[in-house]
């Protein structure tokens, strides 16, 4: 796969929307990628998880940041034929309590597969949440850079971060 395929297939999906739109941090951006839109898309979906499973080793396990992360990780841990276990944004209150679900053993590597990185916040609050399961995280795999620090973040906490595509390519796609 290629960016340009993958940018083509984010636009006919009309994941990428212009108008005011509040984001999640609290900011207003005068873009918005919806990751609803191309996580529910197959063919974006596809795109996605083989070019994720093109950058994982096979003793790799992924790490889904939900909601979004999910449907990313679970289509890449069957392309990759690699596990995965999902991150919460808090523990539930109910049966098991988890944080994290799924089989973790102790000092096993985990990539973080996320959606759109605008502060890295979110991927931020998984990688704690697995590195307090006893995970070892070093990478984050995302579909969509905003390039608003989300990388630079991320590196604070000792995570590389590699985009599919970034925010300036997308909206440049768009011109």
């Amino acid at each position: 796969m290629t960016d340009d395929e993958l940018i083509t297939a984010l636009q006919d999906a009309d994941a990428v929307q212009y108008g005011e739109f509040e984001l999640s941090h609290g900011g207003t951006s005068d873009y918005y990628v919806d990751k609803y839109l191309f996580e529910t898309d197959p063919r974006c979906l596809r795109l996605i998880a083989e070019a994720f499973a093109e950058r994982v080793d096979a003793d790799t396990k992924l790490g889904g940041v939900a909601l979004g992360g999910v449907p990313l990780a679970a289509a890449t841990a069957i392309t990759a034929d690699v596990p995965y276990v999902i991150a919460r944004k808090k523990a539930k209150e109910y049966g098991t309590a988890n944080r994290i679900e799924g089989r973790l053993e102790d000092g096993e590597e985990v990539v973080i597969v996320e959606d759109i990185a605008t502060t890295g916040q979110s991927a931020v609050d998984a990688v704690e949440a697995l590195r307090d399961a006893g995970a070892e995280v070093n990478r984050a795999l995302l579909v969509v850079d905003r390039e608003e620090g989300g990388e630079e973040l991320l590196a604070e906490h000792g995570v590389e971060m590699e985009a599919l595509v970034t925010a300036s390519e997308l909206l440049d796609a768009d011109e």
